[in-house]
């Protein structure tokens, strides 16, 4: 592929926000279409769940989720720590393998701001990338000293949104 001799670089869409998985995703379409090889880590959803995960696959993606089906609130439980830390050492795996132009880590900052995960190691997970690959960390909570090491932070914050009002997330739009 053209970009393989090409600097990757690394992405950060954090905030309370809607739309960092969203963003992701466009980035994964735009990447398929270029030609190059996306793989997405989940770390917070299951798999089959979101109307997203069926169809980017569909589209030439790899995605593989960690999360448990069940929504994480207060303090993790020892199963969703455990799966945390299953996605991490695959994402170790995908980062540094140099096989794939796009890895996007779906909700790692999410598992980082539960404390899931430690940062230290996210942070060593970010420098072992393989130098071709564009990596995305998407999730509410990334810790700030995770800026220093990305070359693009977007913080999606939320200024109106209709859960305020009482609306819950609607299929095809917040899954």
């Amino acid at each position: 592929m053209p970009w393989r001799d090409k600097l990757g670089l690394v992405h950060i869409y954090t905030g309370n926000g809607k739309g960092k998985t969203t963003a992701a995703f466009g980035l994964a379409v735009r990447m398929l279409g270029s030609g190059g090889k996306v793989i997405i880590l989940q770390f917070m959803k299951a798999g089959d769940v979101y109307g997203e995960q069926k169809k980017i696959a569909e589209c030439g993606a790899v995605i593989e989720s960690f999360g448990l089906p069940k929504f994480v609130h207060g303090k993790p439980e020892p199963d969703d720590i455990e799966a945390a830390k299953k996605a991490l050492q695959r994402a170790r795996e995908v980062v540094s393998s140099g096989e794939w132009d796009l890895v996007i880590l779906d909700e790692i900052c999410v598992a980082l701001g539960f404390g899931m995960l430690d940062v230290d190691d996210v942070r060593e997970l970010i420098e072992s990338k393989a130098p071709h690959t564009e990596l995305v960390l998407t999730g509410r909570y990334c810790p700030e000293e995770l800026f220093e090491l990305a070359d693009y932070v977007t913080e999606m914050r939320e200024v109106k949104h209709p859960y305020q009002r009482g609306i819950l997330a609607r299929r095809g739009v917040e899954f």
